[in-house]
């Protein structure tokens, strides 16, 4: 009964690994979940919301006080001005956001250009507009792009851009001339760039996120999202910034999508952004996951995985072919079952899954201590409780 849209793409990889972790008793690194609570004064501020009776729907494209925190964070992160009336609309969660902009903007046989590897959400929402996904691909171990391959992709048909940077899987942190290369062909080709930023402030090593917004703010459609920034992925409450004819088409189907996000929670969120860099909560939040890098890198390293130290995400894509010569679903069944410990085969973040042979995709928004029991795992040690057999 699914539609033909819908039928290639499946049950999600992420909702298939966790189940195979709960079966198993294994150590979750594949879902991008943190296994600790947001702030507790977020939290206080959700509560404090529900008390006063911030309960019923907001006006669809979101409250006017998050609407306004929005427009505030990114004026002064960036020094990008927006309308909080007519150019920032609330969506729920980045992912809603994706699609609210796809169905939004796209018509039947237009083409999405996207770096490849990619969220899985891109293709399938793409699909259920009636357009295509087309991947360029990031080349590992670096994850670099080629120009050439890259300008080769746009066709007539090419509607929109979707870059997500900080870059999930691969944890790339693209420069401010690689975006302005993407953006100068967009430009070229008359297409939007639309940019997925739900880890902006997610950055290691002294790199900084470039939105491309900040190069020509009439020419991007950013996404962001509460969700990872502050801990609270089940919150489900981001935003769409740009020029109003573009996030227009995003409250035309978001409306009917959704219609609103949670008012209370909108409300705590709206507190947080006006809050968060007066608590110096931005440079707390990246030392302590760069202190989960760390761990997560060295349990990777010490069991014999080649890990790509990532510049930005709290994702970290390791090559696993010293340990295995299976394909990436069969290795990621096998680790699980053997060591307790449950990562993503990417085949899914591809358009052509052999450019992602031999990877497997590892999340570290867990604790240190989380991180440390994984590396005992994967290194071979007992793993108590954990029963056998196959999935």
């Amino acid at each position: 009964m699914t539609s033909r849209a819908l039928a290639p793409f499946g049950t999600s990889v992420f909702t298939m690994m966790s189940a195979l972790a709960r079966r198993h008793g294994a150590v979750n690194l594949a879902q991008g979940f943190p296994d600790f609570d947001g702030p507790e004064w977020l939290v206080d501020a959700a509560v404090d919301a529900l008390r006063r009776g911030v309960n019923q729907y907001t006006i669809s494209h979101g409250s006017a006080p998050l609407r306004r925190a929005v427009a505030e964070d990114v004026e002064r992160c960036y020094g990008v001005a927006y309308d909080p009336e007519r150019e920032v609309t609330v969506t729920c969660g980045a992912t809603e956001g994706v699609a609210a902009m796809l169905l939004g903007l796209l018509d039947p046989g237009d083409e999405v250009l996207a770096f490849e590897p990619f969220y899985d959400s891109y293709p399938a929402c793409a699909a259920v507009a009636g357009a295509r996904l087309r991947a360029v691909p990031l080349h590992p171990p670096t994850f670099t792009f080629e120009p050439r391959e890259l300008e080769a992709a746009f066709t007539p048909r090419t509607r929109l851009f979707l870059l997500n940077t900080p870059h999930i899987p691969t944890g790339r942190v693209f420069s401010e001339a690689e975006c302005a290369l993407v953006l100068d062909l967009c430009r070229r080709h008359d297409c939007l760039l639309v940019t997925d930023e739900v880890y902006e402030h997610l950055t290691f090593l002294g790199r900084r996120h470039a939105t491309p917004a900040a190069l020509d703010r009439d020419a991007v459609l950013r996404l962001s999202s509460a969700a990872k920034t502050f801990s609270v992925t089940g919150w489900k409450v981001g935003w769409a910034c740009g020029p109003s004819d573009a996030t227009e088409a995003v409250r035309r189907a978001h409306q009917f999508l959704t219609f609103c996000a949670a008012a209370p929670l909108q409300d705590a969120v709206a507190r947080a952004l006006g809050e968060a860099p007066g608590r110096g909560y931005y440079e707390e939040f990246r030392e302590a996951y760069a202190r989960r890098r760390e761990a997560a890198l060295a349990a990777l390293d010490g069991a014999g995985f080649r890990a790509v130290p990532p510049e930005g995400t709290y994702f970290v894509m390791a090559d696993y072919r010293a340990l295995g010569g299976e394909e990436d679903e069969a290795f990621a069944r096998r680790l699980v079952r053997e060591r307790g410990v449950a990562a993503i085969p990417p085949r899914s973040f591809y358009e052509h899954p052999e450019h992602g042979r031999g990877l497997l995709r590892f999340a570290f928004c867990k604790s240190v201590e989380t991180l440390r029991e994984a590396g005992r795992r994967l290194a071979g040690g007992a793993i108590p409780g954990t029963p056998g057999g196959s999935p």
